[in-house]
């Protein structure tokens, strides 16, 4: 019997990571296309993980990968533009090239990575709308009846902010953290999130890979509980065990930090970011995780494995 076989792009991301070695354990035999395998290898320790050298992400490099697999899942994002990597070629035209690319190959199946809150008419930032547009693509080349991805299955996952181990959001701000002189203007401090932990992101994935209810379904995925990014970054300072004041900027002082820190090497926070934090990263009435039979973790069970002082 022919092992099923997935390509994960953005597979050497972080969700990335996790989700190759959960579908790994349901039997699939995973390729990771990537520009830069060098800085990879440990992956290869993985067994049923393929690093696949790429030069370009053209549709004929793309078909090629997709060659002879049953799933493709699409995890690449970035959060702030910078040089070419803007959200228009990377959120949009590249969905474009994945969707045709999968018709080319005839692979039956597209797991979609979203936002929680993309909206490509609504969404507060251009990250937002972008996202929102992707996922729009993603899922229109399901509804084409005379295109060559007719029939295709495609569900998308719109998160909170996720976490886990290697991830860059408790892990950047303890690092944020321990440079702090003991006093941290926190831009956006009543900004809502519901934290979901990557296993639970990567499990939902995996079930709905063979779940034929999924099937242009779009789930909103959160965590049990709502912080507001001050909890948030307070928790992760007693996590470290680090003594600090957070000054709370207000709208204004938030916007100024956003346009200062845009200039600095890595764009740390951008205007962009702002807006997209004037949306709560919550999810209504409905928990994705909960509709495919997962019960959320919360940070208490994961956070201490991972950040210091645990």
């Amino acid at each position: 019997m022919k092992q099923k076989q997935a390509c994960i792009f953005g597979g050497t991301g972080f969700v990335g990571r996790h989700l190759a070695r959960r579908l790994g354990d349901v039997g699939y035999h995973c390729v990771l296309p990537t520009r830069r395998p060098h800085r990879h290898r440990d992956l290869k320790l993985y067994p049923g993980i393929e690093l696949r050298p790429v030069d370009d992400l053209t549709v004929d490099t793309l078909a090629a990968c997709l060659h002879g697999c049953d799933l493709a899942v699409n995890l690449v994002g970035i959060l702030n533009e910078e040089g070419k990597a803007s959200f228009q070629r990377v959120h949009v035209e590249l969905v474009q090239r994945i969707v045709a690319a999968v018709g080319r190959a005839g692979v039956p199946r597209l797991l979609h990575m979203s936002a929680l809150n993309a909206n490509a008419a609504t969404g507060s930032s251009a990250y937002l709308r972008s996202k929102g547009e992707g996922e729009d693509i993603a899922h229109a080349a399901a509804a084409s009846p005379a295109s060559p991805t007719a029939g295709l299955i495609v569900t998308s996952f719109r998160a909170s902010v996720i976490f886990g181990r290697g991830d860059s959001f408790f892990n950047r701000f303890a690092q944020l953290l321990e440079l702090a002189p003991g006093i941290l203007p926190l831009a956006c401090p009543d900004a809502r999130f519901a934290p979901v932990w990557v296993g639970d992101v990567t499990e939902a994935m995996a079930r709905a890979s063979s779940d034929d209810g999924a099937a242009g379904r779009r789930y909103d995925l959160c965590g049990p509980r709502i912080f507001t990014l001050a909890e948030l970054i307070e928790y992760t300072a007693q996590r470290i065990g680090k003594r600090l004041w957070l000054a709370h900027l207000n709208d204004t002082a938030s916007k100024l930090q956003a346009r200062l820190f845009e200039r600095l090497p890595g764009k740390p926070f951008t205007l962009d970011n702002y807006q997209s934090m004037q949306t709560p990263s919550i999810c209504g009435e409905h928990n994705g995780l909960l509709e495919l039979g997962i019960h959320p973790t919360d940070i208490e069970a994961i956070l201490s494995s991972y950040l210091a002082g645990g």
